[in-house]
Formats: structure tokens, C-alpha cells, sequence
């Protein structure tokens, strides 16, 4: 008969296991602000409106 060291070791093992092959049901708020991008995806549309409408003003102004 295992003693009640073995016995606490062997349940330790058993809830490490367990605890990892569950995935995480609520991440933390850190979690979720590492993940999302420090510029917004409204930002980026316009910056990107900006420089590729400023490169077409310039196309225009090389050409007429």
C-alpha cells in the first residue's frame, strides 16, 4: 500500500498533467492587449491614403 507522501506526489503529477492540456478559457487582459496592434486599423488606412495619394499627385505633376 502506497504511503501518504507517494500518494500526495503521484496526485501532484496527475493535476500537473491535467492542468496542461487544457487550453486557457479566459485570457488576461494583458494577454489581450499584447496581442492587438498599437495602431489602429483607421490610422493605417489613412496613412496609407496619404502617402499613396501623395505618390499619384507627384506622378501626375512628373508627367503634365
Amino acid at each position: 500500500m502506497p504511503t501518504a507522501f507517494e500518494m500526495r506526489k503521484k496526485n501532484e503529477q496527475f493535476a500537473a498533467r491535467a492542468r496542461a492540456g487544457k487550453p486557457i478559457v479566459n485570457p488576461s487582459m494583458r494577454e489581450k492587449l499584447s496581442k492587438r496592434s498599437p495602431v489602429g486599423l483607421a490610422v493605417l488606412a489613412l496613412l496609407f491614403v496619404v502617402l499613396l495619394g501623395g505618390g499619384v499627385f507627384e506622378l501626375l505633376r512628373l508627367f503634365f
